[in-house]
């Protein structure tokens, strides 16, 4: 007998899974359209001596959105596979803080390349650190090893908010 996926993995896990990693490709491509990391404006910034190499932002946040599909879709199927009032809005609550987070993620991208402002850039990237924190919490809630994998991305998006910050000061 051939088991497929379909029977081995429940259409609400594969409904969480498809939700999550269509919003983090989504994130990524947004965020991919706007960088420019070899634009003239950007290499006309001053930067800290601590900035990455342009080479490692693509490959960190590779990992960063694998981690974060791989950690927030199983995170939002186990709370929707529970059958109760309470999981159900802890659910619609995760899945509201993932979204906001996403789009936060992604415009970042767009306020400090596009829009090419270093000072709105540092308060979002602020915000973005907030709510990253606040995401790895509540995956950190529902199952502690995913909160653990997810806490690097609030790390690095902690980071990315002093890097941003340095920047706009540099530059000011």
């Amino acid at each position: 007998m051939i088991v497929t996926q379909e029977e081995t993995m429940p259409r609400h896990r594969r409904a969480a899974l498809l939700a999550t990693s269509t919003m983090v490709a989504a994130t990524a491509v947004a965020g991919s359209l706007a960088s420019d990391p070899r634009s003239s404006y950007y290499a006309s910034l001053r930067k800290p001596s601590w900035t990455p190499p342009g080479s490692a932002f693509p490959l960190v946040w590779s990992a960063l959105y694998t981690t974060i599909a791989a950690t927030t879709g199983p995170t939002l199927a186990e709370l929707r596979e529970a059958d109760t009032k309470t999981q159900d809005w802890e659910a619609a609550g995760y899945l509201c803080a993932t979204t906001v987070n996403l789009a936060l993620n992604a415009g970042w991208t767009w306020v400090f390349f596009r829009a090419r402002n270093p000072g709105l850039s540092a308060a979002w990237a602020a915000t973005l650190t907030l709510s990253s924190v606040g995401l790895v919490q509540r995956t950190f809630q529902v199952k502690m090893a995913r909160g653990v994998a997810l806490a690097p991305y609030a790390g690095w998006t902690a980071f990315a908010t002093a890097l941003s910050t340095a920047i706009w000061r540099m530059n000011r």
